[in-house]
């Protein structure tokens, strides 16, 4: 068995600084393989207007195994997500070949909301007020503010957390 370092990705999916993230978090994915488990962490903002139906689509999305791939997804047309709503979200199920008639009623009957609202509801317990925001370590670092070093540091704690935990 494989030692692992969890690495919490705060995350809005309606968000175009997320988006940009996800580059990071796939060069990341790239390096560390299933040594680092990346954890989509929901942080729905109140200024995008579909981000609570988009956190909630994608715990859907999880549930029928596909949550990092429909997240990707979603964060590839934020300016899509804004302009269709929940319309992007059900196309954007259909094109992963998932159940988008669940998703519909996933989204009527707010299933998944508990979901959110605990993660956003942690998030601003540990001072998150913006996204991205990596959580590594029990360190905070802020995304929202520019990307810049931020791999770099991430993976400098990685390492570190890796080193300390010695092999399996």
């Amino acid at each position: 068995m494989t030692r692992s370092v969890v690495l919490e990705f705060w995350c809005e999916l309606q968000c175009p600084d997320c988006t940009t993230a996800l580059d990071d978090v796939r060069a990341l994915r790239a390096r560390y393989g299933d040594r680092l488990d990346i954890v989509l962490r929901h942080f729905p903002l109140e200024k995008h207007k579909y981000a609570f139906a988009a956190a909630q689509a994608a715990e859907e999305a999880a549930e029928q195994g596909q949550g990092w791939a429909y997240a990707e997804a979603v964060l590839a047309r934020t300016a899509e997500l804004d302009a269709r709503g929940e319309q992007l979200l059900l196309d954007v199920a259909r094109e992963l070949s998932l159940d988008a008639d669940e998703f519909d009623t996933a989204l009527i009957d707010g299933r998944h909301m508990l979901v959110v609202d605990a993660d956003q509801a942690e998030g601003k317990a540990i001072g998150i007020t913006g996204t991205p925001t990596y959580v590594i370590g029990g360190e905070r670092l802020d995304g929202g503010k520019g990307q810049a070093g931020l791999r770099a540091r991430i993976e400098e704690i990685a390492d570190r957390l890796l080193a300390e935990a010695g092999p399996a």
